[in-house]
């Protein structure tokens, strides 16, 4: 079956190429597209800071020059502080192409009525100086505004376009007079030559107007800052980026293409193991640890392929087992049947109860394996109650006499008094039948077995104990494995499959009850179970 998605390696070197590419998009964003914007507001902010600290400064000090002079250097400013008829008292200004200083009366008079207009402040906009030289000629600037931006702004005019603004006009031509100048007007072609050259590529810059009161003197404040960077800063912005995007770029495919083959080099190695585990390959290990979680994986499976291991060796032993089991009674069956219909006079009671007794444990190793099966399956159901646990088990032992009388065994019940608990009674008789047998198969030369009853409280503990050679420490975890079988050479007894301490466990786990095995090597083992005397509240 094809793969329709793209591979891990892949990914992540995509995930790199786009987090880049990315990366790239956003510095071009902000640092060429959004700069002049960005520029603008913060420039906008700073002027307003150094506003409010030129008033405060006016408003504490005598002489505050320095101090002005300071502010104007360290911010790149034209301050200047006039009286409100625009008689200087500080100026300093640090931009190439602030003339605020030398701005015509009637340009302050516009400024000082709009600041006044405006409720003594206004921030006016405005692109170049007060005053631009074209050729020989004074290029005049007028105020206008802007219909999109809601805000003043003074546009590149020539002398002509002054007849539209009265008042301009009048105090042009009183100036022009005093200094001995005639009004002129630019050809059209001058003009259109000035809104190309001059009007339309024009530095934005901003005159902050703000007319203070002290003493019951006006003082006008004017800031004057540009708001768009020098276009060879952009330039130069430009010129680095594009340098940066082809680094940026190489890395970024060099770094996607390694990481990408390390993670998918450790993830390839995994998955060739686990192709090869899940062909029975159980001596299989992984050893990839370049990473936590891939180390942990790695981990992981080793530990599943060991229980696999296992687990399959548990199983072919436990086949063997039951082949053999089943074998034995089948055999028997079939050569005492075949002695019985050949040989006349052999059709007697004895070889019919052998007959009987292999069926039975043929019967028994079917069920266990049913039972197994059924619990394994979440198929099984108990059915608590409470009865009388003392007199099951002697029920129970009450199936051993003919071992009593014929073997030899000595089979022990050691108790005080009966003793009632809440349990399925028939399921309960079965885990006492098999841990019973599992002490029969495993006890020693003495051939005893014993089994316990201590009552507590609210509990009642049942032990059964043989005096074989135990289980060993190690074994003790797999104990109770449906597949176990212990290594030490046992007896087989009348009836016994392999699996009863399997279906044991199951059954007492499904009861809730506590339960486990003591053994020291050379000395047999114990193996116990507890149960409640009556029904829990939350039943």
């Amino acid at each position: 079956m094809g793969n329709k998605s793209l591979s891990i390696k892949w990914k992540t070197f995509l995930v790199f190429f786009v987090f880049a590419i990315v990366l790239l998009g956003v510095l071009w964003l902000f640092q060429i597209i959004y700069l002049k914007d960005f520029y603008k507001l913060i420039k906008r902010s700073e002027t307003e800071v150094v506003l409010d600290r030129v008033e405060h400064l006016v408003r504490t000090s005598d002489d505050c020059s320095s101090e002005i002079d300071k502010l104007a250097a360290s911010n790149t400013m034209g301050i200047f502080v006039t009286d409100n008829e625009g008689h200087p008292l500080y100026i300093a200004e640090y931009i190439a192409s602030s003339q605020i200083s030398n701005m015509p009366h009637f340009m302050f008079e516009l400024f000082y009525d709009i600041a006044v207009a405006n409720g003594g402040e206004a921030p006016i906009y405005y692109k170049g100086g007060q005053m631009q030289k074209y050729g020989e000629k004074n290029s005049f600037f007028v105020l206008k505004n802007n219909e999109e931006e809601e805000n003043l702004f003074i546009s590149g005019m020539s002398p002509k376009n002054i007849e539209e603004y009265p008042e301009v006009k009048a105090q042009e031509e009183a100036n022009n007079q005093s200094r001995g100048k005639i009004q002129y007007t630019l050809p059209d072609e001058d003009e259109d030559a000035f809104k190309q050259n001059i009007g339309n590529d024009l530095a934005e810059s901003v005159i902050y107007v703000r007319i203070i009161e002290i003493d019951g003197q006006e003082r006008v404040l004017m800031l004057n800052s540009v708001l768009t960077p020098v276009d060879a800063t952009v330039g130069t912005l430009k010129v680095q980026l594009k340098l940066i995007t082809i680094i940026i770029v190489a890395i970024a495919f060099l770094l996607g293409y390694l990481f990408s083959k390390n993670i998918s080099h450790s993830i390839i190695s995994i998955n060739e193991g686990a192709k090869r585990l899940a062909k029975g390959d159980y001596s299989v290990k992984f050893t990839s640890d370049d990473y936590r979680e891939v180390a942990e994986l790695s981990d992981t499976l080793n530990h599943t392929a060991q229980e696999l291991g296992k687990a399959d060796g548990f199983q072919k032993e436990l086949l063997a087992n039951v082949s053999h089991d089943l074998r034995t009674p089948l055999t028997m069956i079939k050569g005492y049947s075949e002695v019985m219909r050949d040989i006349p006079g052999e059709n007697t009671p004895e070889n019919i109860q052998v007959i009987i007794e292999e069926t039975e444990r043929l019967s028994g190793l079917v069920n266990d394996m049913l039972d197994i099966s059924k619990i394994k399956t979440g198929n099984i159901t108990i059915y608590p109650e409470e009865y009388n646990i003392t007199e099951s088990i002697c029920h129970v032992l009450e199936r051993y006499n003919k071992l009593r009388e014929v073997d030899g065994y000595i089979i022990d019940f050691v108790y005080d008094d009966e003793v009632e608990v809440y349990a399925d009674e028939q399921k309960m008789y079965q885990v006492i039948y098999n841990l019973v047998n599992n002490a029969i198969n495993y006890t020693g030369d003495d051939k005893k077995v014993t089994v316990v009853q201590k009552v507590s409280d609210d509990s009642v503990r049942i032990e059964v104990i043989d005096t074989g050679k135990g289980v060993s420490q190690e074994d003790i975890p797999y104990v109770w494995d449906r597949y176990y079988k212990a290594k030490t050479v046992h007896k087989r007894a009348i009836q016994g499959t392999g699996l009863g301490l399997a279906i044991v466990k199951n059954i007492l786990e499904l009861h809730g009850a506590k339960y486990g095995v003591s053994s020291v090597s050379g000395h047999g083992a114990t193996f116990w179970f507890e149960l409640r005397r009556e029904r829990a509240d939350d039943e």
